[in-house]
C-alpha cells in the first residue's frame, strides 16, 4: 500500500494560479503537473476562498505562545548555561600550557 503524496504549499499555489488563468483545462494541468484534476479544483477553490485573508487589516496573525513551554525552555537554557560555565572553569587548567 502506498502513502499519499504531500504537496508543498508553494506547489499548490502555483497549480491553483495556473488554473485561475484559464489557459489550460484541469485535465491538461493535471497531466502537466502530475496531480488529479479533483485536487486542482480543490486547490483553486481554497485559493479563492482564502484570498481575502491576504488583505485583512492587521497583517499576519500573531502566533500563539505556549507560556508553559517558554518557561520550560528558559529553565533548560539556564541549566545549560550553568553547565557550560562549570565546564569552562574546569577545563581552563588543561588549556594553559
Amino acid at each position: 500500500m502506498s502513502k499519499r503524496k504531500q504537496h508543498a504549499p508553494a506547489f499548490k499555489a502555483k497549480v491553483a494560479l495556473e488554473a485561475l488563468k484559464g489557459e489550460q483545462t484541469a485535465a491538461e494541468l493535471a497531466s502537466r503537473f502530475g496531480v488529479h484534476p479533483t485536487l486542482i479544483h480543490q486547490w483553486k477553490r481554497a485559493l479563492l476562498e482564502g484570498a481575502s485573508g491576504v488583505f485583512e487589516r492587521g497583517g499576519k496573525k500573531t502566533p500563539e505562545v505556549d507560556e508553559a513551554q517558554v518557561k520550560e525552555l528558559h529553565a533548560k537554557i539556564g541549566e545549560l548555561a550553568v553547565a557550560n560555565d562549570f565546564l569552562s572553569r574546569k577545563l581552563k587548567p588543561w588549556g594553559e600550557t
